[in-house]
């Protein structure tokens, strides 16, 4: 027996996870990751503490295990996608804590895109609409603010990348400086049509082209731990970003099929094939995992020489290549902010519940919510509203409510958002001439709420499928890993590795679905004060 190791670095926590070639879980480690909020709306990490807990988690689910690095075939990576992170190459070291993809910071830089009439250029070639929440606005406000940072990227000095193409270049030490095309996809810099680093939206925020990663497809050899990291060298063989790694994971391969993760935000993408389709509906297009050409078999998951690459590296003037790629693949996805952070925000903030694992007993306590509405706009709202400016609310307070009312009607917040979501990626497939999504795989640490999925259900008017593994996230890392290291044949072989472990079957009429629907677009209407 063989296994595939995942390391899943997400906004809370970072975790690694052993899998079996059943996709089954062995062994896993977490640990939390500090939240740093300097200004209010400003979000930061710090990426070394980032890499000293990943790798320990790493050591840990091994060691749970009763494995070492040689019984692990491949190595997969997957990660928060936005969140920027800007590091010296000769020293490893980086020039600035991590922005958070939750950062607001970047807002300005956007506003003034908007008003220069950028839009439609950047989403005709990225996919995406004018944001805070990618990573572009990001890096220039760090090229912007930090002392000397814009001259040292001038002279090649740095590297920019997300959690992925960080975790890469400390894996390697150095010797790789790469992300994938799902994480790319993110930064509001890539052209999702070409699979390239737009040079025309590089010099609209003043980035030099030198401080990019290369970009690979999803499945693909990224290098090798170093040796005396994990024991021995493991060949890194697949990177992409969190929600396009739990899409992978829920073996949404083929056009329609759609996921929602539940987890500090609530992501729904749906997967479009090779059709670049943009929203008329406030969603955005993005690339979904992509897997590289095939190979001869005798180059599948090989390693470099020993010891090769194993320096940090010095400073890099040139643009950075694009390994070879297949066809585009591409997904609609509509972000939600504040998802299972709302029920952080019962425990954390309002000391309603003592641990997040209370809430559904809280919840379930009352029949409704009393007429109470909670929209969770801490951080604005975002697809398919996009209102930076949003702030939450509860509405539809009486004498009668109590904070079991309020603990349903933050739980049912996350439904109502997830389910406009939905309904705006069902008017886009429809108007693209594709039927409505008939199903909603569904995964991350809220899935395991019965009424919250049942609740889902009902909103959606269709089955909500809760999977046997509920990890699709890390799973599907480990699976882009075992696909370019040969012990997977197809996308086919590993649909036919998924289970179901729970259906959840819609029990309310249209008419009420769509009566509660239209009492939380009036709450959503209150979040922005006119």
């Amino acid at each position: 027996m063989t296994y595939l190791l995942a390391l899943d670095q997400g906004t809370s926590s970072s975790r690694s996870i052993v899998f079996d070639l059943h996709g089954r879980i062995v062994a896993q480690a977490q640990q939390e990751v500090p939240q740093i909020f300097p200004r209010p709306g400003w979000v930061e990490h710090d990426p070394l503490e980032i890499w000293r807990g990943q790798l320990a988690t790493a050591r840990e689910a091994l060691a749970k295990a009763g494995l070492k690095a040689g019984d692990i075939t491949a190595l997969g990576i997957t990660n928060q996608r936005e969140t920027t992170v800007l590091w010296n190459r000769k020293t490893g070291q980086p020039v600035h804590h991590a922005i958070v993809w939750q950062d607001r910071r970047a807002e300005a830089t956007c506003a003034a895109l908007r008003e220069q009439g950028h839009e439609a250029l950047i989403q005709s070639r990225t996919g995406l609409l004018i944001d805070a929440y990618f990573s572009g606005t990001k890096l220039k406000w760090l090229l912007d603010h930090v002392p000397g940072a814009r001259a040292q990227a001038e002279r090649g000095e740095l590297a920019f990348g997300t959690i992925d193409s960080w975790l890469i270049w400390q894996l390697t030490g150095g010797a790789v400086h790469a992300t994938d095309v799902s994480n790319a996809s993110r930064t509001m810099l890539f052209n999702v049509r070409t699979n390239q680093w737009d040079s025309e939206l590089l010099g609209l925020l003043d980035i030099a082209p030198s401080l990019m990663p290369e970009v690979k497809p999803s499945s693909a050899h990224y290098g090798a731990v170093r040796p005396e990291l994990l024991g021995q060298a493991i060949a890194i063989g697949g990177v992409a970003g969190d929600q396009q790694s739990a899409l992978f994971g829920q073996a949404c391969f083929k056009a329609g099929m759609a996921k929602n993760t539940y987890g500090t935000g609530c992501f729904l993408l749906m997967h479009t094939g090779s059709q670049f389709q943009t929203s008329s509906n406030g969603l955005v297009t993005t690339s979904a995992a992509q897997i590289e050409p095939p190979r001869s078999p005798a180059s599948r998951g090989s390693l470099p020489p020993e010891g090769a690459g194993l320096a940090w590296g010095g400073p890099v003037l040139r643009p950075p290549a694009t390994a070879a790629m297949g066809p585009p693949q591409y997904a609609l996805e509509g972000s939600v902010f504040v998802g299972g952070a709302v029920v952080q925000w019962l425990r954390d903030g309002l000391h309603a519940i003592k641990g997040s694992a209370e809430v559904e007993a809280l919840a379930q306590s009352v029949p409704d919510s009393g007429g109470v509405m909670m929209v969770p706009a801490f951080t604005g709202l975002g697809a398919p509203y996009w209102k930076p400016e949003a702030r939450g609310t509860i509405t539809g307070l009486t004498r009668g409510t109590t904070v079991a009312h309020v603990a349903r009607a933050a739980l049912e917040s996350i439904a109502y958002q997830s389910a406009a979501l939905l309904l705006a990626m069902s008017r886009d497939a429809v108007a693209a001439g594709a039927a409505p999504v008939a199903e909603l795989r569904v995964d991350g640490g809220a899935c395991v709420n019965d009424l919250l999925m049942q609740f889902q259900a009902d909103l959606l008017g269709i089955p909500v499928i809760r999977p046997v593994v509920t990890e699709t996230t890390a799973l599907g890392a480990a699976w882009l890993a075992g696909l370019s290291s040969g012990v997977y044949r197809s996308t086919d072989e590993l649909a036919g590795l998924w289970r179901a472990e729970r259906t959840f079957v819609p029990t309310l009429s249209a008419d009420r679905a769509a009566d509660l629907m239209a009492q939380w677009a009036h709450a959503v209407r209150q979040t922005v004060l006119e």
